[in-house]
């Protein structure tokens, strides 16, 4: 067998409709496109939606939004916290031992175990890292954001000038 031997199945390759070549076949006057109107005319481009904004112009063009008020925190686990050595833990001790970024704010959390009393002040805590610090003798002192509350204010607390 050559390659010019094959030929396709019988019955798997069929010839495509030609359409509006005369009232004697099955395709002719309309050709399928039904009487008057937009459509049976020529030139009317995919997705047109009628003069209505197309739906591929509506949807966004990046998926999702930022959240102008999300918080960023560097996580600080309890196991890290017991290999520091250190009696009192806070931003500034974990700058200096190089363990968060200049002005970050800290969140501890409940990986591992604290033996010892020990005393933690950061932004946030887990409430499990808060459970296993007191349980073990230490304190939890809880730092304000260095902005305070960014939210905007309730809806229904503006004063309107009249």
């Amino acid at each position: 067998m050559k390659l010019h031997d094959l030929t396709p199945a019988p019955g798997s390759k069929q010839r495509r409709k030609r359409v509006g070549r005369g009232i004697a076949g099955k395709g002719g006057k309309t050709a399928g496109r039904g009487t008057k109107g937009q459509r049976a005319r020529s030139k009317v481009p995919v997705g047109f939606e009628g003069g209505q904004l197309p739906l591929h112009m509506r949807v966004p063009k990046l998926p999702g939004f930022t959240n102008p008020f999300r918080v960023e925190y560097q996580a600080v686990n309890l196991d890290t916290i017991e290999a520091s050595g250190l009696d009192v833990v806070d931003p500034e001790a974990l700058l200096a031992r190089g363990l968060v970024g200049k002005g970050s704010l800290v969140k501890v959390l409940a990986r591992g175990e604290v033996t010892r009393a020990v005393t933690v002040r950061a932004h946030k805590f887990s409430k499990a890292a808060e459970a296993a610090i007191t349980a073990a003798g230490g304190t939890v002192e809880i730092l304000a954001l260095p902005w305070g509350d960014r939210r905007p204010p309730a809806k229904g607390n503006q004063h309107t000038n009249r």
